[in-house]
């Protein structure tokens, strides 16, 4: 017979899948709108409205945006290995965007709202990646 799980362990398991999910959810439309709509995502990295300055901004946003989506796609997997594995990377990629986002507006490499936004965002991502790491064993 299997061991009993406590309710304690059933909701920080919930807790786990649910931010998983989100997690998973969030990178595959970031992703995508990289892939497919760059100028979405690097348009508040600016403060200009001018679409031409936005252009150079395109390129990363196009090759990380594959890269984003399968992330994604592995948190979502339904092989327990590649999820797992999926699930231990977001956490140090996520903390290193949060540090990045606020090293950019602590240097003046980004204008400081935008970099708190940024930041913030990205600090939302590291507590669901932080969260989803109780789904390993």
């Amino acid at each position: 017979m299997g061991a009993a799980v406590s309710h304690t362990g059933r909701r920080a398991s919930l807790v786990g899948d649910g931010a998983r999910v989100l997690l998973a959810l969030v990178r595959i439309a970031n992703g995508t709108l990289g892939l497919v709509a760059p100028s979405v995502i690097s348009r508040p990295l600016t403060e200009s409205d001018d679409l031409d300055a936005h252009k150079p901004a395109h390129y990363p946003f196009r090759l990380f945006g594959i890269r984003t989506v399968i992330i994604g796609a592995e948190l979502l997997s339904r092989d327990a290995y590649v999820r797992e594995r999926a699930v231990r990377v977001a956490l140090p990629i996520h903390a290193t965007d949060t540090v990045s986002a606020a090293l950019g507006g602590l240097l003046g490499e980004l204008p400081a709202k935008t970099a708190v936004r940024l930041a913030a965002l990205s600090g939302t991502n590291t507590l669901l990646a932080l969260l989803a790491r109780r789904t390993l064993r």
